[in-house]
Formats: structure tokens, C-alpha cells, sequence
């Protein structure tokens, strides 16, 4: 149960989360942590040909410090026990667009944190949240655990190694989609507009089953 919203502020909330990233691609707020501390993330950045070896979250301005303090302070923040007000907070706040991307750089940490995005989610019926992820146990034990994915949330399960095959097999179990670098089904459209989604939604749209990515 969500606490009086008249008690939190934009100030109070900024602090318990951190506040919201701004991707530049994005026609929406997101949410970052440190890519440092993905957990398969962390093993694939050391494995050549795959996704996170030359992952973009170690690039460009997420190297600046103001951005890479965010995040940090993004990750403290997760247990927090009125992380999900908050975040709940900012979403009805500034987000506009109708939808909101979470982990533009980072990753799931655990199932705890999946049920915590999950219950934002569940307040926001407004936005269309998209949650690419590594993590395919962490969905599986949620899931596992009769956990249920709301329909305003997309979970896509993304490909570890380029041109390598989206895990499909994994994703249907699970009834999520996925994501890749590969020639499988929808291709992003950004490298030919711009590097920006412009009016392109697909990767909110859990009726397109993988989206294809251009090397980033």
C-alpha cells in the first residue's frame, strides 16, 4: 500500500531514487544504474563478439561524472521502503509521453528488485513501461514464484552475443519477448532517423515478439 502522496515531494522522491535519466534517444524518462554492476553484464563485457563487451553505457556522456553520480545514487536508493512511492511520484509527475524505459544502462539486481518495477508499474496503468534485461533467472524466479507481468509492462529479454539468435525459446516459457543484434524480425529504425525513435514504439509493443538493433 502506496503511503499519502500529498507527503512526498519532487525533492523528497529525487533523493530516495536518485531521480530519472533522460536518455537522448528516448521519447520518454528512464531509469539507469551503474552498468558496472550488472551481473551478467558484468561477465559478457569480458567476452568478445558479445553485446556488453563494447556495451554503450561505458561511453559518451555516461562517462561524465554528474551521470555516473545519478546512477550510483539510483543504485543506493533501490531498497529503500518508499522507493516505489517515489518512483510512482516522479513517473505521475513529469511523465507525459505515455510510456517510460527502465535500465537505459544497468540491469536487474534481483527478484526483489523486478517486484519493485513491477509495483510501479502496477500504479502507473497510464505509462507503457519497457524493461530490457540479461537477467532471464531472475524473470524465470519471478515468474516461478507466481509472479505476474502486468500488461503495461514489456519485458524483453535481450541477446547476449551479436548476430547471435534472440533467446525465443527462453522468452515464450516466459510469455516475454525479446530483443538482439541480429537480421531477426522488427530492425529499430533509429540509425536512419537520427539515433532517435522519433515516432517509432515498438519496443513497448509486446505484440512485436523481438526487435533487431543495429551495433551500438
Amino acid at each position: 500500500m502506496l503511503c499519502d502522496m500529498d507527503k512526498m515531494t519532487v525533492s523528497l522522491a529525487n533523493q530516495i531514487t536518485g531521480g530519472l535519466s533522460s536518455p537522448s534517444k528516448m521519447p520518454c524518462y528512464g531509469f539507469s544504474t551503474p552498468p558496472q554492476a550488472c551481473i551478467t553484464g558484468a561477465k559478457l563485457r569480458k567476452v568478445k563478439g558479445s553485446v556488453c563487451h563494447t556495451c554503450y553505457a561505458f561511453r559518451g556522456h555516461y562517462q561524465f561524472t554528474a551521470v555516473k553520480s545519478a546512477q550510483a545514487r539510483r543504485l543506493a536508493g533501490l531498497n529503500h521502503p518508499r522507493w516505489v512511492e517515489a518512483m510512482v511520484y516522479l513517473i505521475d509527475t513529469f511523465e507525459d509521453s505515455g510510456f517510460f524505459r527502465w535500465h537505459d544502462a544497468g540491469d536487474l539486481q534481483s527478484v526483489a528488485h523486478l517486484e519493485r518495477i513491477i509495483d510501479v508499474c502496477n500504479h502507473t496503468q497510464n505509462i507503457m513501461h519497457w524493461l530490457p534485461t540479461r537477467e532471464y533467472g531472475i524473470v524465470a524466479d519471478y515468474k516461478a514464484a507466481g509472479g505476474i507481468i502486468p500488461a503495461n509492462l514489456c519485458i524483453r529479454l535481450s541477446a547476449y552475443m551479436m548476430e547471435g539468435k534472440p533467446p525465443t525459446s527462453v522468452a515464450a516459457k516466459l510469455g516475454v519477448q525479446t530483443s538482439g543484434v541480429s537480421k531477426v524480425g522488427y530492425t529499430c529504425p533509429a540509425s536512419n532517423q537520427g539515433n532517435k525513435c522519433m515516432l517509432c514504439r515498438a519496443c513497448w509493443n509486446t505484440g512485436v515478439e523481438n526487435i533487431n538493433y543495429k551495433r551500438h
